[in-house]
């Protein structure tokens, strides 16, 4: 059973393998699931941004998930499922499913495509995690949801959902800064980027929803036994290392509209330890080998870790 003290780390948010006819390649999604069990990651997650919850259909992500929580298991890891979707039961049934399959987590954002009232917070996370007794909640925190949680809120969402354990701060949400992530840290743990160890770690941050982790699982993994013993100076030399790794992503790709399961794909593959396909589902923009090479060019030459998966 998670509980604060072991839901910590840098979770593993999976892309999903597709086939070239646009179908689960479940013989993969597999192999790399269980890769990062394998490599000493703290737990697994599918259904997010990367897990492209957004474009795959209910049956899909029944077999996802079911992948998911099997190789974990199998393995020896807890996972933690995405449930995410624009209306209440459609997050409800995927909870539901989560709880079936024996996940340890689920993860859900407020319902994005109309903004929610503030008085319906409260009561949309309390009608899912009774969907999932008994399951650890994660609330996915970020601006595509149209609505940004107040710290009340989270307390409000605590008080009613006492499996509330972790959110996941996204740029421009309390927990992104250090006074907010200070406060909400005394009631949840807060998930950070990998790159806001060094700041957010010494207020409080306990993981990151990571894809860096299975670009470069040895500096990852590394970097976080360093937050875990508060060694801030080295922490902060890895944190400027990815900085200015993150800069020239968004300098080389930025224009192009790559989402991000478009830059975890390419990050994890040109450091050789994902076995997926650079493509995700249309209309979004995927990364080609040229990208691939163009990143490991760059790697080789300001940052050869990432390339030491």
């Amino acid at each position: 059973m998670l509980t604060r003290e072991n839901f910590v780390g840098p979770w593993a948010g999976m892309p999903v393998a597709w086939t070239a006819d646009n179908r689960f390649d479940e013989t993969t999604y597999r192999q790399d699931v269980a890769a990062c069990c394998k490599a000493g990651m703290p737990g697994v997650y599918t259904g997010g941004t990367t897990g492209e919850f957004y474009a795959m259909e209910f049956d899909e992500f029944k077999t996802v998930a079911r992948a998911t929580v099997e190789e974990c298991r199998r393995h020896g890891k807890p996972s933690m499922i995405g449930c995410t979707s624009t209306y209440t039961l459609g997050v409800v049934r995927r909870a539901v499913w989560a709880a079936e399959l024996g996940a340890d987590a689920i993860q859900v954002a407020l319902p994005f495509w109309m903004e929610m009232p503030a008085d319906g917070v409260v009561p949309f996370f309390k009608e899912v995690a009774a969907a999932a007794p008994g399951l650890a909640l994660s609330v996915y925190e970020t601006r595509r949801a149209k609505v940004v949680l107040t710290l009340d809120q989270h307390r409000a969402i605590k008080d009613a959902v006492p499996n509330y354990l972790m959110v996941k701060s996204n740029e421009e949400t309390i927990g992104h800064s250090p006074e907010g992530c200070a406060e909400l840290s005394k009631m949840v743990n807060v998930f950070v980027g990998e790159n806001m160890f060094g700041s957010l770690g010494r207020c409080g941050a306990r993981g990151c929803c990571s894809s860096v982790v299975y670009w470069a699982p040895r500096f990852i993994l590394g970097l976080w036994a360093k937050v875990d013993r508060r060694d801030w100076a080295a922490v902060d030399t890895d944190c400027a290392k990815l900085d200015r790794l993150f800069a020239f992503l968004f300098e080389q790709w930025g224009g192009r509209g790559l989402t991000d399961t478009g830059y975890d794909r390419l990050g994890g593959v040109a450091g050789g330890f994902l076995k997926t396909n650079l493509t995700g589902r249309a209309p979004y923009p995927s990364a080609t080998a040229e990208d691939v090479r163009v990143y490991r060019d760059w790697c080789r030459r300001n940052f050869p870790e990432m390339l030491e998966g």
